[in-house]
């Protein structure tokens, strides 16, 4: 932040959606429960940009290097990570986390955690619109209710 200022969840207003190509029969789906949610809370698909990225590891940088252009007051990022026979799935579940969470508090922009880290893929099936419901939707619902309160709380701030 090179201007000295503290960045804030009031930039622009529109909707970001990061999603993972990566088990992308999963990720769709996920991309389609918070578009419909998002539509729900005001933000229209004019208002919404959605970017892919290969895997889930990619999502931080590409959130990154997006939030800092100041058009997206909320982002939702989405993935699905598969627990598969070596320990890779612990570590890119653990670096996606942290760097989604850092990217949040470093732009002062809420971040939906859609990302889901299951042991199988029926898992994933299960929370991406199946029996579980849809954690996409979920995630962008938690992002929208963020930006609301954070904006509610600077309103109310005394000057």
């Amino acid at each position: 932040m090179a201007s000295g200022t503290e960045p804030h969840a009031a930039g622009g207003e529109r909707v970001l959606v990061c999603a993972s190509r990566f088990n992308e029969a999963v990720t769709r789906r996920l991309v389609d429960g918070a578009l419909a949610t998002l539509r729900e809370h005001g933000f229209g698909e004019d208002r919404v940009d959605v970017v892919w990225v290969p895997g889930a590891f990619e999502l931080p940088v590409t959130l990154q290097r997006c939030l800092a252009t100041s058009r997206y007051c909320v982002a939702v990022a989405v993935g699905a990570i598969v627990r598969g026979e070596t320990p890779h799935f612990d570590y890119i579940a653990r670096e996606t986390t942290r760097g989604l969470g850092d990217v949040a508090l470093r732009h002062g922009v809420p971040i939906g955690f859609g990302v889901l880290t299951c042991d199988t893929l029926d898992q994933a099936l299960a929370r991406a619109g199946g029996a579980a419901g849809n954690k996409g939707g979920e995630a962008a619902a938690a992002a929208v209710e963020a930006l609301r309160a954070i904006r509610r709380v600077e309103r109310d701030a005394p000057a």
